[in-house]
């Protein structure tokens, strides 16, 4: 039942903190977990509904709306920061990067199918141009520890930006570099070691995590390490 699934869920979040059993780094293809061809169970309906924007989930969104996908670590908590923003028309929890098919969270919490949890945004560029979310995504996460957000251990955790076109690169390399420079004058020396690529698929996550911190009885937890350095104007 989806009601068991949740719990397993959550299990899952507190077992998998500090990336005990879990791989460090991410495996090679005939490593991971090979999935399987029939979608994951608890899936949002085709009709499902954004908790917040009552929008589409699946699709399609209106027309002018851009995508762009993004990984900080739990998709909780960074869905939670553009949810509700003007701007955004809808977001999407889900997974991403890796090897295995249909996966589910369960498949996640492994360290076995490469895929990172993201969050999928469909946003108004005339309302919220990227600079906007991408200027959100670098000042509320630490970019700088690889496949680690906080005391959330694991490739899944994994800071990255995922682009659709060319113009959405040149932003998340031009952004990345303005906030590598602000961490330096900040006295941080790390480098920032998100992951800038063109989008993968996209696999959406389990009905129970989307909007997850807006939904009655959500345990409101946030795993973010954000730096303290504000991202620069350009």
């Amino acid at each position: 039942s989806s009601g068991m699934a949740r719990v397993a869920a959550r299990l899952n979040q507190f077992r998998t903190m500090f990336g005990i059993g879990k791989p460090a780094s991410l495996l090679s293809a005939t490593e991971c977990l090979p999935g399987s061809d029939s979608p994951a169970r608890d899936l949002p309906g085709p009709d499902a509904k954004h908790f917040v924007k009552s929008t589409s989930l699946w699709g399609p969104w209106a027309e002018g709306t851009q995508t762009i996908m993004i990984g900080m670590g739990c998709f909780w908590c960074s869905e939670a920061l553009f949810a509700k923003m003007d701007g955004i028309h809808s977001s999407q929890v889900g997974y991403a990067g890796g090897v295995t098919k249909n996966p589910s969270y369960q498949d996640i919490c492994t360290g076995r199918s490469n895929h990172n949890e993201v969050t999928r945004l469909v946003y108004d560029p005339t309302v919220l141009p990227l600079e906007g979310i991408l200027k959100i995504f670098w000042e509320t996460h630490d970019p700088t520890t690889p496949n680690q957000q906080g005391n959330d251990r694991g490739t899944q955790y994994r800071s990255g930006i995922y682009y659709f076109d060319e113009e959405q690169k040149q932003t998340a390399e031009r952004t990345a570099v303005a906030y590598q420079r602000a961490l330096e004058e900040s006295g941080i020396s790390r480098k920032i070691c998100t992951e800038i690529l063109p989008a993968p698929q996209f696999w959406m996550a389990e009905e129970y995590h989307q909007q997850y911190d807006f939904k009655p009885g959500s345990r409101q937890y946030c795993g973010l390490r954000p730096l303290g350095v504000g991202f620069p104007k350009m």
